[in-house]
């Protein structure tokens, strides 16, 4: 094999394995960060511990700007984002 193609088969693997990298957990400041970058509240955004690809946002009806922002910041992070937009608790007597 040529020096050429041994290069360019080594430039193709390290993408390849850069598409699969595996997300780490992020701190909870960082999160935060995220989270007032995007116009959300402190612990709107979480990240799953067992399942540490995703990114579980908390928010009640949240706007196409809010999500549109964290789906761009999760994405960066090699991560899966997750909405869950109603919560009802239940009322205590």
């Amino acid at each position: 094999m040529s020096r050429l193609g041994f290069r360019a088969l080594s430039m193709a693997s390290v993408l390849a394995l850069s598409a699969c990298a595996t997300p780490r957990m992020h701190s909870e400041d960082e999160l935060n960060s995220a989270s007032l970058a995007c116009g959300l509240s402190y612990g709107e955004l979480i990240q799953d511990e067992e399942e540490k690809k995703l990114l579980i946002m908390f928010r009640a009806a949240p706007s196409s700007e809010h999500r549109s922002c964290v789906y761009k910041w999760a994405r960066k992070q090699h991560l899966k984002l997750v909405v869950i937009d109603a919560i009802n608790f239940p009322e205590e007597k």
